[in-house]
């Protein structure tokens, strides 16, 4: 099929999507990055982050941040005509990807398990909420909903006070998983000449995503402690403030960097010797007394000094940045990660996929689709 798709080493393959919201957005941007030809299949009330806002010339910062490069196509699968040019898309397509809700294809004659029956060299990537089977697969998922269910929130924020991480982390951990699974599909698919069924389930990617914690859990029965900035299980590892009224992050993520933490940088080897500080273990222990002591170093230097110090140390460090100074940081702009994408006729600023580089560039392609603008042509096509 011809369409938007170009360049990049995806080129000629075709993804056919029922999507909303981010896990199944995210992944298919990334395909259409690549290159690949990226048909959103819409319902006339259009996904649901469309109206979400209208901060980009009309658009939503979310439907902008998720759909460039695509192809919107609004079809009823309830209407005769409609599915057959959902099937016929199906028959010419190279992967089919769904994050419906429970028993939603299912209800319209469309169960995704069976979509590749018929299509041997079909890739049909399926992500649901907490998956198949099980007493709570039934129940609709949004990323806040799985990471409570999921154990996350419990190690985010206070003891007491549990906080959702600011950004999707499962959404976006499970578009990485569904991105990284239709690569790999594609690419046995080249040596099997079969297609393949891929469940995801957001309830796995935040259980995976845990497992450090689910580990010490199941070892010890001893649940880690939120920590605001930081970790339950690396100290020193978080924020501390300057003499000139910045936060900067410093960590010592093993023995040999609290060395060069307290000896190198702060010069304090008595705080270095310390017995309550002799290990991870130990200093996790004493987490109170070791970043009151940090916090009072910090005090007396500014950001810039501590920062200088730190890199002379060859120590992690960082500043805490809002998004607004990310949005000017110079490591963005000087290294060339923006590029621009066209929403509703104008041109914004939009960053390149992490991945895209070297030979590959970028797909030529990054407009944002207006509501069903493709429709005609594409039911032209099929």
């Amino acid at each position: 099929m011809n369409g938007t798709g170009s360049g990049g080493p995806l080129a000629g393959v075709t993804v056919v999507s029922i999507e909303q919201a981010i896990s199944g957005p995210l992944a298919t941007r990334h395909l259409a990055e690549l290159g690949a030809r990226v048909i959103k299949i819409e319902s006339p009330m259009g996904d649901s982050t469309r109206t979400y806002d209208k901060n980009v010339h009309g658009m939503s910062s979310h439907f902008v941040w998720l759909n460039r490069g695509k192809e919107s196509v609004v079809l009823d699968l309830r209407d005769d005509a409609d599915r057959a040019t959902f099937t016929g898309l199906l028959d010419r397509a190279d992967v089919f990807l769904t994050n419906m809700a429970p028993g939603a294809l299912e209800r319209l004659g469309f169960p995704p398990e069976r979509l590749r029956d018929d299509r041997p060299r079909l890739i049909v990537v399926h992500i649901s909420g907490f998956g198949e089977g099980g007493p709570i697969s039934h129940r609709r998922a949004y990323d806040l909903l799985v990471q409570a269910e999921g154990g996350i929130c419990s190690l985010t924020g206070a003891p007491g006070f549990p906080v959702k991480p600011g950004v999707p982390s499962v959404d976006i951990g499970t578009a990485l998983y569904a991105f990284a699974s239709i690569t790999t599909a594609l690419y046995a698919r080249e040596r099997s000449g079969e297609g393949t069924f891929i469940p995801l389930a957001m309830f796995d990617v935040a259980a995976e995503t845990t497992g450090f914690a689910l580990n010490q859990v199941i070892h010890t029965g001893i649940q880690p402690d939120p920590v605001p900035m930081g970790t339950p299980l690396i100290a020193p590892y978080g924020a501390y403030r300057t003499a000139d009224g910045q936060t900067v992050v410093l960590g010592a993520t093993s023995d040999r960097e609290w060395i060069k933490l307290a000896g190198d940088l702060m010069g304090d080897p008595e705080f270095r010797d310390d017995p309550r500080f002799a290990d991870n273990a130990s200093r996790i222990d004493h987490r109170r007394e070791l970043d009151s002591h940090i916090a009072e170093w910090t005090s007396l230097r500014t950001l810039a000094e501590v920062q200088d110090e730190a890199d002379a140390a060859q120590l992690g460090n960082a500043r805490l940045n809002s998004v607004t100074e990310l949005s000017r940081h110079p490591q963005l702009s000087e290294r060339g990660r923006w590029h621009t994408s066209l929403v509703n006729g104008f041109e914004v600023p939009a960053l390149k996929a992490p991945f895209v580089g070297g030979s590959w560039g970028s797909s030529s392609s990054s407009r944002v689709p207006g509501l069903g603008e493709d429709t005609e042509r594409i039911r032209n096509e099929i």
